[in-house]
């Protein structure tokens, strides 16, 4: 007698998938093309600008902005020389393509997430509609991500930010629920006596109060987004988890462990910053 799972209890619906996504590209090729072709035209522009920039001018920019965040001389100096170190490497210009890529994910995040953490918090039946779209997106193995987006978008650095940007939205629109959700509700009534429209309200009180929260989540976003790097690398994304792939492809454990040292200095770079920009007492 087998002990296997009865045949006739079993379905797939993979072919229904599979049926969509045709769908989508034979009714809405054009304009998915569309808008791969400008976010490419975003990507490589952002690219260019940074490589316009003498190595000097970004550092001196990255302690600026590290000192600016946290009022620390030794972090200001600190952050710059990871960067540096990078360079030094031969690193440099892939650093400056998976910083590209960061950056144009972690906007498109913010401009989704955090409107869309508002949602959540002022609407209930958002929330229960979303929350468990968002687990599924925090649950799903990262791989699973590359499937649709090639078919839809082909291989390159488009498919790759659309991947992190499913990825790492998750914890960008929690965090920014959760943050909204904490406020206490006497100080929005009290602006609302005082005849606050709801945008004065959302905009002078709310989201001020819950900028430690948001600032948080942008984190998270920013490390999941940098986690991504090398699953990207493999449908076209190059940058520093080019390097790292094809260490591992060829067994050069050094090439991997050196690109891979770059990422983590970047994530520390990147994760500073914006934990100083998020602390409570700004």
């Amino acid at each position: 007698m087998s002990g296997g799972f009865p045949e006739a209890l079993q379905f797939s619906f993979a072919a229904w998938v599979n049926r969509l996504v045709d769908w989508l590209v034979l009714h809405y090729g054009d304009h998915l093309r569309s808008v791969s072709e400008q976010l490419l035209q975003l990507l490589v522009g952002l690219e260019n600008l940074l490589r316009l920039l003498p190595w000097w001018l970004l550092l001196a920019l990255v302690g600026l902005l590290a000192w600016h965040a946290s009022r620390s001389l030794g972090r200001a100096l600190l952050l710059p020389l990871l960067l540096a170190l990078i360079g030094m490497l031969g690193l440099w210009d892939k650093l400056l393509q998976t910083l590209a890529l960061v950056l144009v994910s972690t906007g498109l995040c913010v401009l989704i997430g955090v409107p869309l953490g508002i949602l959540l918090a002022t609407r209930p039946l958002a929330r229960r509609l979303i929350l468990p779209v968002l687990d599924v997106m925090q649950t799903l193995p990262a791989f699973v991500y590359l499937i649709p987006v090639l078919m839809l978008f082909g291989l390159g650095k488009v498919p790759a930010v659309f991947a992190t940007l499913i990825y790492a939205l998750p914890p960008l629109v929690r965090l920014t629920e959760l943050g909204l959700a904490q406020i206490d509700p006497s100080l929005l009534q009290a602006a609302h006596g005082l005849g606050a429209s709801r945008w004065q309200r959302l905009r002078r009180i709310a989201l001020p109060l819950a900028l430690p929260s948001i600032m948080a989540g942008l984190n998270q976003s920013v490390m999941m987004a940098l986690s991504m790097v090398v699953v990207a690398s493999m449908i076209g994304a190059r940058g520093l988890g080019e390097d790292v792939l094809a260490g591992i492809q060829t067994l050069n454990v050094g090439q991997g462990v050196e690109a891979g040292l770059a990422i983590v200095a970047l994530a520390m770079v990147i994760d500073r910053i914006s934990q100083a920009y998020g602390r409570p007492g700004r």
